[in-house]
């Protein structure tokens, strides 16, 4: 998949570039399916699947100084994107000139004359340029003019829920991962660089990644089974979620113990897949109490990837891929 930073800088040629838009935070089965429509449009136009995604999310602009709570980063979005086919992807640097562009600069000039798209599909709730005053109604209307067609890829229900963002961050927010896994097509990740803490693990026995998960929306907190992949290397890890309060943080934290893991990891990019909750986080009487939890945490988490069998610790990819 070839990546293109900034696409109003792009000055390639495509044949029958086929074009969908938009954040794509969380690349989940309702993105999945306006992916596979793309995919299909292209292969019958014998042309070039293209998906235009901003960066950074616009959300992350209105409210700099607010918790952007993203589900996906633009690493792992690059990674789905690329296994699920899509042959380009470009990039919209999202500033304060893109928020008040026109809509129709940004159809004419952006989607047509730099990308070169023959073929737009979009979602059902999809909206452009200045407040919003682009959408699926207005593409149609200009298509014939401009020389491209248009489809509208409808939402996708699952037992009387619309899928969206919006329904797996409330989903994660209670620990509910399983509805979040089963929304996303796949398990919740958090890509995050590995910051040295205070050391506290490891004088009770048990060194901890502590990750900075960036825009990242955050389960709520707990112990969770979790695998651990950094250095291109796979673990099972016992994963606390919270503010610690039996050591007392202060601010809330992610820290990883990576089972059977020994070494120094600060500073590398620490990926975590969620699989499953395993309480709520708890304050302990005294520090023996929390051992006792700890290893009794990673014994349950042990028997609990034995019992998945090894092929299920496997990339972590939409369905079908």
């Amino acid at each position: 998949m070839r990546v293109v930073d900034d696409v109003r800088a792009f000055h390639g040629k495509t044949s029958n570039l086929c074009l969908t838009i938009g954040s794509f935070d969380g690349i989940h089965l309702g993105h999945q399916r306006i992916v596979r429509h793309l995919k299909d449009a292209a292969k019958r136009m014998d042309g070039t699947a293209a998906l235009m995604t901003l960066r950074p999310h616009p959300r992350q602009y209105f409210a700099p100084n607010g918790v952007p709570n993203l589900l996906t980063g633009d690493t792992l979005k690059e990674r789905l994107l690329k296994a699920m086919g899509v042959d380009i992807l470009f990039v919209l640097p999202f500033n304060a000139a893109t928020a008040d562009m026109d809509r129709s600069v940004f159809l004419e000039d952006i989607v047509l004359r730099r990308c070169g798209a023959r073929h737009l599909i979009v979602g059902h709730d999809f909206a452009f340029g200045k407040n919003a005053g682009g959408d699926h109604a207005y593409l149609a209307k200009r298509a014939s003019a401009l020389g491209y067609t248009v489809e509208e890829v409808p939402p996708l229900i699952m037992q009387g829920e619309r899928i969206s963002s919006t329904l797996i961050r409330e989903a994660l927010l209670q620990g509910a991962l399983d509805q979040a896994e089963k929304y996303l097509g796949r398990r919740y990740t958090i890509l995050g660089e590995v910051a040295r803490g205070r050391g506290i693990g490891r004088k009770l026995g048990f060194p901890t990644a502590n990750i900075r998960p960036g825009p990242h929306i955050i389960p709520a907190h707990g112990v969770y089974a979790a695998e651990a992949i950094v250095t291109g290397r796979r673990y099972m890890a016992a994963v606390n979620i919270g503010i610690a309060p039996t050591i007392r943080h202060e601010d809330i934290t992610i820290e990883a113990f990576l089972i059977d893991f020994d070494g120094d990891i600060v500073g590398e990019t620490l990926e975590l897949i969620f699989y499953k909750r395993l309480r709520p986080e708890v304050k302990f009487a005294d520090l023996d109490s929390l051992v006792r939890a700890i290893n009794q945490d990673v014994e349950t988490i042990r028997d609990y990837f034995q019992a998945l069998g090894p092929d299920k610790m496997e990339p972590n990819l939409p369905a079908g891929v």
